[in-house]
């Protein structure tokens, strides 16, 4: 017997993950409606094109989405996500860093804290 699953390709392997690692976080904050779902689409389609031309940022997909995201949010919704350690003072958003870079983490710069790791708000 033969194994009929096709081969899998790295590209889609990424921009699922990704996807997946920012509904995690958006799910985690209930702010994952069907509106933002779409802004997540849009981006995961955006750096497929952007993988396309420059393959060897397919590490750094995951804070792009996340980045993506988190600016498209801020145009229509507000600061996302907000930072959960700092109780006084205005409230402000977790940043992701490395902005391009690998292991992408929800930083509070203004603590200088990593919160959670792209997808691990919730945990």
């Amino acid at each position: 017997m033969t194994d009929s699953t096709p081969p899998s390709n790295p590209l889609e392997q990424t921009l699922h993950t990704a996807r997946a690692l920012v509904l995690a976080d958006l799910a985690a904050r209930d702010v994952a409606d069907a509106e933002v779902v779409s802004l997540v689409e849009a981006s995961v389609t955006h750096r497929r094109w952007w993988v396309e031309q420059w393959p060897d940022g397919l590490e750094y997909v995951a804070g792009l989405v996340a980045q993506d995201v988190q600016d498209a949010l801020l145009e229509r919704h507000g600061r996302w996500p907000l930072c959960p350690v700092c109780d006084a003072g205005d409230p402000h958003a977790l940043e992701v860093e490395p902005e391009l870079g690998p292991d992408p983490r929800w930083v509070c710069h203004k603590a200088g804290v990593v919160v959670a790791r792209v997808g691990g708000l919730g945990g």
